[in-house]
């Protein structure tokens, strides 16, 4: 079975919606893992608009990459530059795949506008780990 780290700066909102689409669409066909560079907690607004598309990551725990150096990943797949820079050397023959996504927890405006731009963001990473998971785990479809 494949292992994926999803990786982010504070493992409290993009690594966390990665994790839980990659999840989804793998099917219990891979092992899914998210961590930070450092914890800030799950934001309460990532878990409010991935139950709007019915994911529940309301129990994911917020990760320091330390707690994963033993695992030998197959794809680690970083979604900010800062995570990116600042990725520690992994002893494994993992893939690395990289995407920056826009940072929603930085979103300003009323409540409705920063809610908007997590569901954009929300949006963007959706896709873009359907086509991971199509392409890197189950690329026939099984």
């Amino acid at each position: 079975m494949k292992k994926v780290l999803v990786l982010c700066t504070g493992n409290s909102c993009r690594s966390q919606i990665a994790e839980g689409y990659l999840r989804y669409f793998s099917g219990g066909n891979a092992k899914i893992y998210s961590a930070g560079v450092e914890t800030h907690g799950l934001n309460p607004r990532a878990i409010a608009i991935m139950k709007e598309d019915g994911i529940d990551i309301s129990q994911h725990t917020s990760n320091h990459i330390d707690e994963y150096r033993s695992i030998n990943f197959d794809f680690v797949i970083t979604v900010c530059d800062n995570a990116r820079e600042r990725c520690p050397f992994f002893p494994s023959l993992a893939q690395k795949f990289h995407y920056n996504f826009p940072d929603p927890a930085k979103a300003t405006g009323t409540e409705e506008e920063i809610m908007e731009q997590f569901r954009k963001v929300r949006d963007m990473i959706k896709v873009y780990a359907q086509g991971f998971v199509k392409k890197n785990i189950v690329p026939n479809g099984n």
